[in-house]
């Protein structure tokens, strides 16, 4: 199992929200600082979210994250506001592994579709989730769709990993939903389940693991001292 932890970027800054609100945020400085540092501890992967590009759709921190990918020179996945095939080849060709496509998995099917022919694994799609059903925008706006149904149309499409976060877990250091992961990764065998969401605590990544999740994201409880990186990646593996 693979260890993601997280630098999400607002106003060039690496900060932490709680529950998704823009309002109730956490500043922890220069993001590619906090990248390198995580880099020091063994990180071999990275998921960075562009929460201005969430909001405007748009690339406002690109030279921030094409700075990390090439500074620490490990896996280094991006998303945030990514709705053209113009925006996944941005990102690809400044050295970022993986794209995450988010609310355009839902609005624009088409696009999705191009961009896993296009490109494949390095695309892969995020599903955030409040009482069973996903939300798109920043997750300001219900999508009508519940998990279930999102994912059996991402296996459709031949997505190869979905992101799962567990919106009423982010940022809250509640721990993560187990019961969410297990069933995912039961139902759907094909797709690589990323945990995304409350991650607390080294006995969380350890039943993880069990379930099945091909890897889990850690952010604020990294940021908080609640776990130790390099604890997390030992027991990951």
């Amino acid at each position: 199992m693979k260890i993601y932890p997280a630098v999400d970027i607002l106003g060039g800054k690496a900060v932490r929200l709680y529950k998704g609100d823009y309002s109730k945020k956490t500043d922890y400085g220069d993001p590619v600082e906090a990248a390198m540092r995580l880099k020091e501890l063994g990180a071999e992967y990275l998921h960075i979210v562009d929460l201005d590009g969430a909001k405007s759709g748009d690339t406002p921190n690109l030279s921030i994250i094409s700075e990390i990918a090439s500074k620490t020179g490990i896996f280094v996945e991006v998303g945030g506001g990514i709705r053209t095939i113009e925006t996944v080849e941005k990102y690809l060709s400044n050295g970022l592994s993986r794209i995450i496509i988010g609310t355009a998995a839902v609005t624009d099917r088409d696009f999705l579709c191009k961009a896993v022919s296009l490109y494949g694994d390095k695309i892969a799609v995020g599903a955030d989730i409040l009482n069973g059903s996903v939300r798109i925008s920043g997750w300001l706006s219900d999508s009508g769709l519940s998990i279930e149904d999102f994912m059996r149309d991402m296996q459709a499409v031949g997505v190869k990993t979905v992101i799962c976060t567990d919106i009423s877990r982010d940022g809250a250091l509640k721990g993560t939903n187990i019961a969410l992961y297990e069933k995912l990764c039961q139902d759907f065998p094909a797709i690589q389940i990323v945990a995304s969401g409350g991650v607390t605590a080294l006995e969380e990544i350890t039943e993880l693991k069990k379930v099945g999740v091909s890897g889990a994201i850690i952010g604020k409880a990294y940021y908080t001292g609640l776990i130790d990186i390099v604890k997390a990646i030992e027991v990951a593996r």
